[in-house]
C-alpha cells in the first residue's frame, strides 16, 4: 500500500472497519459485565445487589449476542484457534502497512482516479 488516497487500497476496508468495531463492543461488553460484578461484591443493599444482577445477566446476554454475530460474519473464530491467528496477523499486518504510509504527501492532486475530474 503506497498511496492511501488511491481507491484500491479500500478493497475490504468496510469489512476490516466493521469487523474491528465489533470486537471493540465486544471487548466492552465483557467490561461491562466485570464491572457489574465488582459492583455487585462492593453494593451495600440486597435490593442494589438483586437490581446489579438483573442488569449483569443482561449484560451477558448482550455480549452473548455480539459474539454470535461476530462468529456468524466469520470475524471471531473462538473455536479454531488457526483461523483466529490468520485474522489476527492479517489485521496487524493492515496496522503495520497504514503506520508506514506518509499520510501528508506533497502532492494530493487526484485527478484522473474519478469519473469526472473535479472543477
Amino acid at each position: 500500500m503506497n498511496d492511501y488516497l488511491d481507491p484500491i487500497n479500500s478493497v475490504g476496508m468496510p469489512e476490516q472497519t466493521d469487523s474491528a468495531l465489533a470486537l471493540d463492543l465486544l471487548i466492552t461488553a465483557k467490561e461491562t459485565v466485570r464491572n457489574y460484578a465488582v459492583a455487585i461484591t462492593e453494593a451495600a443493599s440486597p435490593e442494589a445487589r438483586l437490581t446489579l444482577r438483573n442488569q449483569m445477566e443482561t449484560a451477558i446476554d448482550y455480549q452473548g449476542e455480539v459474539a454470535e454475530l461476530m462468529m456468524k460474519k466469520k470475524w471471531f473464530h473462538p473455536y479454531n484457534l488457526n483461523e483466529q491467528k490468520i485474522l489476527d496477523v492479517k489485521a496487524a499486518d493492515t496496522a503495520i502497512d497504514i503506520a508506514g504510509l506518509n499520510l501528508f504527501p506533497g502532492n494530493t492532486n487526484r485527478k484522473g482516479l474519478y469519473p469526472t475530474p473535479p472543477e
